[in-house]
């Protein structure tokens, strides 16, 4: 069983989605707009976050900034299919991953089965696993990296897309298998979401994001995290 938080401001879909939740076993925290989503970060966390981008009082965006700002619980938005910038944004605040309306509830059941076992797979990390490439340090049981002698935030899907990188250090990992290990095979991703983690990264390891040293393409193929 899990916590989650839901918000959204639709009445009956947050209501039919609180009973799906529930029915899968979970703890469900039910929100309609933004000021109550906050409140419902309150401790003990939810596992996940569940995020309608398009929300009163306080907007799906800055609600996902602002959880960022304390927390690297998984967020998956909800959002209309017709809102790519919006989507986009998203990413970049820090949300894990999206589902466009109208949507699959098997599919949505899939993609928070994946997010809480792959957020709780993090929590278990063994203590001595700390891994070093360059001057990149990452210590994955305390979710920490630091470039240099800076330390860096990285939500959990962008910490878990540099931890693969750091893992497989010199080989090239094609966008597929990328998608496969982040994502799953449950459901399909729409590829601009791993562009989005990916640039999220290089904005932070790399010296100039634009001419990428350190986690370079290998174009038509996918992309390799140089090992010096």
């Amino acid at each position: 069983m899990a916590t989650v938080l839901l918000v959204e401001d639709d009445d009956t879909l947050r209501e039919t989605l609180v009973y799906l939740l529930r029915r899968e076993g979970h703890d469900v925290r039910a929100a309609a707009d933004g000021k109550a989503a906050l409140e419902g970060m309150s401790p003990p966390l939810p596992d996940i976050v569940l995020l309608d981008l398009m929300i009163p009082i306080i907007g799906g965006i800055e609600v996902c900034r602002r959880i960022r700002q304390t927390s690297d619980v998984p967020i998956i938005m909800l959002t209309a299919r017709n809102s790519e910038a919006d989507i986009v944004l998203g990413l970049e605040v820090g949300a894990d991953d999206y589902v466009t309306k109208p949507f699959s509830t098997p599919e949505l059941l899939a993609r928070i089965r994946s997010a809480i076992r792959r957020g709780r797979a993090e929590a278990k990390a063994k203590p001595a696993d700390v891994i070093t490439v360059g001057d990149i340090t990452m210590d994955v049981s305390r979710h920490r990296v630091t470039v240099g002698s800076k330390t860096i935030t990285l939500p959990l899907k962008e910490f878990e897309l540099l931890h693969l990188f750091m893992r497989n250090k010199g080989r090239v990992i094609t966008r597929p298998q990328l998608l496969k290990r982040l994502w799953g095979t449950e459901f399909p991703v729409d590829t601009k979401t791993l562009d989005v983690h990916i640039r999220r990264v290089r904005s932070k390891i790399e010296a100039d994001p634009a001419n990428p040293q350190r986690l370079i393409t290998i174009r038509g193929v996918g992309y390799r995290m140089e090992p010096d």
